[in-house]
């Protein structure tokens, strides 16, 4: 029971501060979403919502502690931690949602938008000398899915007539499956496409259109440059991460180790890790590098214009992007380090049917995706 609690309130703790960290990652001229210029960053309208948004985050986390804990000391189960989870984050959600829609009301009746003259700015060197994949931090994921085939090869032939069901991160010993190639080696399995994905999409990221300030041309152009390295070594590192959990539950699997709470614990400590890792990293560097030191002279920097108001084409609070007049496909969100397909064009229905299509499969019991498993 100390562990159930232990789990729920770190994870009302984790969500609460990934709710936070959104207002403070995010460049100051993108309040929840919405861009302003720099001589709005200070307006009392934009500051009450900063607010209201930390006030009302504070007290969906007292309220969700205050309700889960008590559930489970009734003995309700470890179900109570993932609705407790899901329903703070719908309410953060909630509550970052209205204050963009305030920001944006603001915005639109105080006529900021035609304060100042806008513009663009682009950098090919983007396109003539792009930032490379760093090759050399795919090695790590590599190296653990190898050591887990070889553990796995060494393993097959001890391993009963039967093995627990394989849930991704976890094991499920009630339910159990034939011994045979293909689901003794499903950890290596998706440790292999793992590996191979996540360099396809880091080559996506470093493809995608820059996110530049055209008020400080010179200075965003080499923040994100910075931006995009940090970017792609994450996620190479997180690559490795995933692989690393993938080998703890494969060593249960085959019997090297014994299952217990703590191997199951261990199996969340590299992403648990990299998680602080990227929190860490997205404070010194914020949202497109914004937060990086200048270098001599560009603080000066100041073009005469200001980045063009683009809010018509960004839904949801800056995370869904839809711009049929925008050659891009992927471009970076308004919201952290992520990136989103721009959904007014062609190739990213094709993407999204495709995704439907695999959901569609896998709830109709044609194809198997990985399950979640629970501590208890």
């Amino acid at each position: 029971m100390t562990l159930l609690i232990t789990a729920d309130l770190t994870v009302i703790a984790l969500v609460t501060c990934l709710a936070l960290a959104t207002t403070w990652l995010t460049p100051p001229t993108l309040p929840f979403g919405v861009r302003v210029t720099a001589a709005r960053v200070a307006d009392p309208a934009v500051l009450a919502q900063r607010r209201q948004f930390r006030h009302g985050t504070i007290a969906a986390a007292a309220l969700a502690g205050t309700v889960s804990i008590p559930l489970l000391l009734g003995s309700a189960g470890s179900a109570v931690i993932g609705s407790t989870a899901t329903a703070l984050g719908v309410v953060d959600l909630l509550l970052y949602h209205r204050a963009y829609r305030q920001v944006r009301a603001a915005k639109l009746s105080g006529g900021w938008r035609s304060e100042h003259r806008q513009g663009i700015t682009v950098d090919t060197s983007f396109r003539t000398d792009p930032i490379r994949l760093p090759w050399h931090w795919l090695a790590p994921p590599t190296v653990i899915a190898f050591v887990s085939a070889t553990i796995g090869w060494w393993r097959y032939d001890s391993l009963g007539t039967t093995l627990p069901q394989f849930q991704g991160y976890g094991l499920d010993a009630a339910e159990r499956q034939p011994t045979s190639y293909l689901n003794a080696f499903e950890p290596v399995l998706l440790q292999t496409g793992i590996t191979l994905a996540v360099p396809l999409l880091v080559l996506l990221v470093l493809r995608s259109r820059p996110d530049l300030d055209a008020a400080r041309p010179v200075g965003s152009a080499r923040r994100y440059r910075v931006y995009l390295g940090g970017v792609a070594r994450l996620l190479l590192l997180g690559a490795a991460c995933l692989n690393l959990g993938l080998l703890v539950t494969a060593l249960q699997l085959w019997g090297v180790v014994a299952t217990s709470t703590a191997w199951r614990v261990g199996t969340y400590l590299p992403l648990a890790a990299l998680v602080v890792i990227l929190l860490i990293w997205q404070h010194r560097v914020g949202h497109a590098g914004h937060r990086l030191p200048a270098q001599p002279g560009e603080p000066e920097e100041d073009s005469g214009v200001v980045q063009r108001d683009d809010d018509r084409h960004w839904m949801l609070a800056g995370t869904v992007y839809l711009n049929r007049r925008d050659p891009a496909v992927f471009v970076h969100t308004r919201i952290g380090t992520r990136w989103t397909l721009n959904l007014g064009h062609p190739i990213a229905w094709l993407v999204v049917t495709a995704v439907l299509t695999v959901g569609l499969l896998a709830a109709v019991g044609v194809i198997d995706l990985p399950r979640r498993e629970t501590l208890n």
